[in-house]
């Protein structure tokens, strides 16, 4: 029998970072969507919540990472690579068949899980397998991926809006391709050596076995786990709480409060991650690696801040709004969710990496859950400027955390940040233990 070829290097990484187009893909797919759907099966604005809420950008990936970070640190990550698309086929299927609401509910809801399970691997596999000078690199190739899927989607979106609620079921369709072919791409993928390594030394230490389990309570036992925590909430959960509502909201707000049509809105927003791709590749791909991180997510915060200032202060024109597409696309491209992904990468132990991660994204997932569903009554009850008042806190109290805390983990390799953060293996064991 022919032994299977073994996936590795650059090829692995893209494999792993098409996941994250098909990912965000789904998000703005069932966005762009939403109204036809409605209209189709008549769904009630309950429903139209429960679709929301349990979207892959909101509860369902957050409980599907709280889960996929658990099972990639307890069975390993190449387990969550052989099954994980399967899932997210089979709920993609479901929506782009869908005839009644039910139906459309169950596919959302399985599309939304299997998205949340894959977050966590794939920034952890990544960055375990990358070479440390090229750590940001790597990691950025998944964040590029996660911008090309809603700019692609977008104007797929333009180009479907004829055909009504065939071109979605179209575009759920080439979601459904592409990942029958990144499933078979990753098919090859070795598991992580750190995470092999790691396991087998857990095994052998056989009398501290209770104690080296992969567990929330270890997690939060640790300062050193804390305080990152508090770093990454920081940047990823404030950031969010603006881009999140963004990629559900954005189209409605050009429509509603800039008087731009639905094709007019949806061209806007693929612009806007046109230029998120461009500063993610030339940007974070380029130069995190090279230059002063903490110059870098500041840079990013600060034209974000200004394109909201714009967006919230200035008259909707197609001036403001194109400066705002510009300065908040290019912002995004070297801000929060990339350097999130890195950093939470480099900062946790090898046995709660993903684990820390999928309770993170949880959190931040259900915060979005919470704020897209105050967030319309506060744009219809007390106005857009003072939800966009809001908006920019947020993002001010992200860039304050992020620049004071930037951690010193660049151009180390993985196990040198664990060394200099936890101390060597014994006293880690030991510290655990004293808790």
């Amino acid at each position: 029998m022919k032994k299977q070829k073994v996936t590795t290097g650059w090829k692995a990484t893209v494999a792993i970072a098409m996941a994250n187009y098909i990912e965000a893909g789904a998000i703005i797919a069932a966005a762009s969507s939403l109204t036809l759907w409605q209209t189709y099966l008549g769904i009630d604005s309950v429903g139209v919540g429960l679709l929301s809420a349990l979207s892959a950008n909101a509860l369902g990936a957050a409980i599907g990472a709280l889960l996929g970070g658990y099972i990639t640190d307890k069975f390993g990550r190449k387990i969550v690579f052989n099954y994980d698309l399967l899932v997210y086929m089979f709920g993609i299927l479901l929506i782009m068949l869908s005839v009644s609401f039910p139906m459309l509910l169950i596919g959302t809801i399985i599309t939304g899980v299997a998205v949340g399970v894959a977050v966590p691997v794939s920034w952890t596999y990544i960055a375990e397998e990358a070479p440390s000078k090229q750590r940001a690199a790597r990691v950025g190739a998944a964040q590029l991926a996660w911008s090309i899927g809603p700019m692609i989607t977008f104007f797929l979106a333009v180009l479907a809006e004829p055909l009504g609620l065939l071109g979605s079921r179209l575009i759920f369709f080439h979601l459904f391709i592409v990942a029958f072919i990144t499933w078979y791409l990753r098919r090859g993928l070795p598991e992580s050596k750190i995470w092999s390594d790691d396991n087998e030394k857990k095994k052998l230490e056989s009398k501290d076995q209770k104690l080296l389990q992969s567990s929330l309570k270890d997690l939060f036992s640790l300062k050193v786990n804390r305080q990152a925590i508090f770093l990454l909430i920081g940047i990823y959960l404030f950031w969010n709480l603006t881009a999140g509502a963004m990629g559900y909201f954005m189209p409605y707000i050009y429509e509603n409060v800039g008087g731009l049509t639905n094709g007019q809105a949806n061209l806007m927003q693929a612009f806007l991650w046109m230029f998120t791709v461009l500063t993610t590749f030339f940007g974070f791909m380029k130069m995190a690696d090279k230059m002063s991180q903490r110059f870098l997510f500041g840079l990013g915060a600060a034209m974000g801040i200004v394109a909201w200032l714009i967006l919230t202060f200035v008259p909707m024109n197609w001036v403001s709004l194109i400066l705002f597409v510009v300065l908040w696309g290019s912002a995004a491209g070297i801000g929060a969710q990339a350097f999130y992904a890195l950093w939470t990468s480099e900062l946790f132990i090898t046995r709660y990496r993903a684990t820390a991660q999928g309770f993170m994204y949880f959190i931040v997932r259900s915060g979005i859950a919470i704020w897209s569903f105050v967030l319309p009554i506060i744009m219809d009850t007390l106005s857009f400027t003072v939800a966009g008042i809001v908006m920019i806190g947020f993002l001010v109290i992200h860039m304050v955390i992020g620049v004071a805390l930037t951690p010193k983990t660049r151009g180390k390799t993985l196990e040198q940040i664990e060394e200099e953060r936890y101390g060597n293996r014994s006293n880690r064991i030991s510290s655990v233990s004293n808790h």
